[in-house]
């Protein structure tokens, strides 16, 4: 399992993905799971994947392999398009595989901008088909998302700050890490400034990041200090 967002801002667009993949409790290994194919000053596209990883390597392996046919579409609903179909191709291809129990299924977050259209972000489903965000659904989330929603729900702004953006996601990815093993350290992320068409803030943040620890530890303390302040309880 692992924990991927995908957020779109009046800005732009910001990502963050978990690295952790286990396949049982004494065989757990980090991997990307965020790509970016750019062309400066043309284009910027992002994929976040969760789920199976043998089929989300498939996937980004054979966009790697027909890059000039995905670098050279013209929108991004096409690029959501040309991306369900490699996900439909793959899994076809795992049709009459053994399963041993598992399951082939990835879900994805793919958003960016290709000149000539605004900033976009798509949520793909495991079959191929897709939805795109809108202002009543202004961001997405891939894998173990529970745990972290509920801050995003209550504390997202579309006028928010990338700083601002950071600290949310980050909000969001310890109360995750905190409440599900197979979510870990250390994350991706990556932000998009809207109409820049070149690639943002990249950066790995560690188990030993000092922003990472300010936000884990404030918010536990902010929490149980607003816990106190709550009326108690009359029977």
């Amino acid at each position: 399992m692992t924990y991927g967002v995908g957020l779109k801002m009046d800005r732009g667009l910001i990502f963050m993905s978990d690295t952790r993949t286990n396949a049982g409790l004494d065989n757990i290994a980090s991997f990307g799971k965020m790509r970016t194919w750019a062309t400066e000053g043309e284009r910027v596209i992002v994929l976040l994947s969760a789920g199976n990883l043998a089929t989300a390597q498939a996937v980004g392996s054979l966009i790697n392999e027909r890059k000039g046919e995905f670098m050279a579409l013209t929108s991004m609903f096409q690029a959501a398009r040309f991306i369900g179909e490699t996900i439909k191709e793959v899994i076809k291809m795992n049709a009459d595989a053994p399963k041993g129990g598992g399951s082939f299924l990835a879900s994805f977050i793919l958003g960016g901008q290709i000149k000539g259209e605004e900033p976009r972000l798509y949520y793909i489903y495991p079959e191929g088909n897709f939805i795109e965000s809108t202002p009543d659904t202004p961001y997405f989330q891939i894998g173990e998302h529970k745990y972290g929603k509920p801050i995003l729900v209550r504390a997202y702004d579309a006028a928010m700050t990338f700083e601002d953006a950071v600290k949310l996601l980050l909000v969001s990815f310890d109360s995750t890490l905190k409440s599900n093993l197979s979510v870990g350290l250390p994350l991706d992320l990556q932000t998009y400034v809207g109409d820049s068409f070149k690639q943002g803030l990249q950066k790995r943040i560690d188990r030993n990041d000092p922003y990472y620890l300010t936000i884990s530890e404030g918010w536990g303390e902010a929490l149980k200090r607003a816990f106190a302040s709550l009326p108690a309880f009359e029977g």
